[in-house]
């Protein structure tokens, strides 16, 4: 969710969705990721411990494993499949690579596992990390259109799950349509419905009204997650188990988690000036209005804290820029590897490849190939970075030895670059893009992507509601990573392990103000 399109709409959001959260809560309106890769992965670790990448561990959605040379997933975990089904390699899934506790774990630990904590997204990474290690995840299987978890949460799906499960939710789409929800002429984006540069996935094409019916059904249940009708289907997923787990009900606070990841697959169809982008917020606003009305009926708002953030912004596609003269374009990783591999072996006079692969932000070198030629690791990084900062598209290129040694200029960037590396996990050279560029291990398959450290891709929304936060709009510069330690502060409990945020002072000030007024009222009586 970026900052600027949520900002150019907030005016037509209702008073029970988005609105409640702008009209009762603290708006921050310039919150700033203090890290260069915003990723999925990494803006979920950093939003649930409050940490940087080197504290929570998560360097990317995917990075090269240094003593195996294997590709890991962030949530990877072999030893726990799928619940009920088999074992497949690299299926498997956990919080096994988290290395901080989240604000969640420190919560149970708090009361004694007395409180309990559930997560629920499209995506099996947004909802792992933000589960931590001791709540419960759920995801959706763009294969089946259920929701599901890993051997890692539960031996058996609790009951209520198999029903929901069972009453095929999303089977209800396959004769729908995705259609404007209001008036053409009332967005913002109207004369944006066919433009070349957007990509649509599968059978939804590029214009509306969008078809979801497909005859290939594994098709069909992907599709649905490129829709708002795979953020309706979390919705309806998330009440029924606020229902049947009873959260809210009980002598200890519940946490809930949930992650609309809708809004991060249309981005990267349609782009974020796009009509589909534009009213996929808008139907969002009616989701969280749902929610939050079902929430105010079961357990009370005046019970209830609720947070709103976004684990990054989305960059405008790359030849839409070019259209109104902006520099942009597309890198192709085959090509700058293939490029640097061929100087290199020019320069070393080798045969050897030097370069493995690129994971989004990292060049990963062949280390057996470096250690058996006899060459120095910190040259070849250096000498591949040299080689990569010609290719057009590539603004900088930094090395795992300039990172270690801290031997970086002063930058903004450069303190994003450094706030994202891991001594372990991290590649050997970092690049960074050109701004506007699209970078991406594969990079055709979007139309509009993010992972960047520029500011469409750092700046998102935080807003905060509860009891004894007082509505406000804040512009001074904040960061995500402050909301977990926020979270601790309105608790009292410990901050996760990895936290490197203070708690928002905004938060502080109206509690204390809270403490004083029923101290003084205490005092008088």
């Amino acid at each position: 969710l970026r900052a600027d399109i949520f900002e150019n709409i907030h005016a037509r959001f209702s008073s029970k969705g988005f609105g409640y959260l702008l009209e009762n809560g603290i708006w921050y309106k310039n919150a700033e990721f203090l890290h260069s890769t915003t990723l999925t992965s990494v803006g979920h670790a950093a939003l649930f411990t409050g940490g940087n990448v080197s504290r929570h561990g998560i360097s990317g959605n995917d990075w090269i494993d240094p003593t195996t040379g294997d590709r890991v997933y962030c949530v990877g975990d072999n030893r726990h499949n799928i619940l009920h089904q088999k074992k497949i390699p690299y299926k498997g899934v956990s919080p096994l690579n988290l290395t901080s506790s989240t604000i969640g774990d420190e919560l149970i630990r708090a009361t004694n596992r007395n409180s309990r904590v559930f997560s629920v997204s499209i995506k099996d990474r947004g909802a792992i990390i933000p589960g931590g290690y001791l709540g419960k995840a759920f995801w959706y299987s763009s294969k089946t259109g259920e929701f599901i978890t890993s051997t890692y949460y539960y031996r058996e799906y609790p009951e209520w799950v198999n029903l929901w499960n069972k009453k095929k939710e999303t089977d209800r789409y396959k004769n729908h349509r995705w259609d404007l929800l209001y008036d053409k002429v009332s967005y913002i984006f109207k004369d944006s419905d066919s433009r070349p540069q957007e990509k649509g996935y599968k059978k939804l094409g590029t214009t509306f009204p969008h078809n979801l019916s497909n005859e290939n059904l594994e098709d069909y249940y992907s599709s649905l997650q490129y829709t708002p009708m795979g953020d309706e289907l979390t919705l309806n997923f998330v009440l029924e188990l606020i229902k049947m787990e009873k959260l809210g009900k009980h002598d200890h606070p519940d946490m809930l988690a949930v992650s609309f990841s809708g809004l991060d697959y249309v981005g990267h169809a349609f782009g974020p000036h796009s009509l589909e982008y534009e009213d996929h917020i808008l139907r969002l606003d009616i989701i969280l209005e749902t929610l939050f009305s079902h929430v105010d009926k079961t357990i009370g708002m005046n019970n209830t804290l609720i947070i709103l953030a976004s684990d990054h912004g989305v960059d405008l596609i790359p030849e839409y820029h070019q259209t109104i003269n902006i520099p942009a374009g597309r890198l192709n990783p085959e090509e700058f590897i293939l490029a640097a591999n061929t100087a290199l072996k020019k320069k070393y006079d080798i045969a050897e490849d030097l370069i493995q692969t690129f994971w989004n932000p990292y060049i990963y070198l062949e280390l057996d190939n470096i250690k058996k030629l006899g060459l120095n690791i910190s040259g070849v990084e250096k000498s591949a970075a040299n080689e990569l900062i010609n290719f057009p598209g590539i603004a900088m290129a930094v090395t795992r030895t300039e990172l270690q040694e801290g031997h970086i200029p002063p930058s903004p960037v450069m303190e994003k670059i450094r706030a994202a590396f891991h001594p372990e996990r991290s590649g050997n050279v970092f690049i960074v893009q050109e701004k506007h560029w699209y970078l991406y291990h594969d990079p055709d398959t979007y139309a509009a992507m993010h992972g960047s450290p520029y500011e469409y891709d750092t700046h998102i929304p935080v807003l905060l509601a509860g009891k004894g936060l007082k509505p406000q709009i804040v512009n001074r510069i904040v960061h995500p990573e402050n909301i977990a330690p926020t979270i601790a502060f309105y608790l009292q409990i410990n901050p996760p392990s990895g936290s490197i945020g203070s708690p928002l002072k905004e938060i502080v000030e109206s509690l204390n103000n809270e403490i004083n007024s029923c101290l003084l009222y205490t005092s008088d009586a």
